[in-house]
């Protein structure tokens, strides 16, 4: 499985309350070269993820299937 940065972008760090050079991103993770889930994250400087410690998952992919958490 890899990661596909699709989207990357600075945000305000008083309306995220991330830390400044924090990067918002939306990541593709895929086997091959076909997509199984979609999330987006904060990335902070430290290489660790902002927000509650994990991606906040947007879409999975399963058995042709596309998911859309609620």
């Amino acid at each position: 499985m890899r990661e596909i940065v699709w989207k990357e972008r600075h945000p305000a760090p008083e309306r995220s309350g991330e830390p400044t050079c924090t990067r918002s991103q939306i990541v593709s993770y895929a086997c091959g070269d076909t997509e199984i889930a979609r999330a987006h994250r904060y990335l902070r400087p430290d290489g660790s993820i902002g927000g509650s410690g994990k991606p906040d998952p947007k879409l999975l992919i399963a058995d042709g299937k596309r998911y859309i958490p609620s």
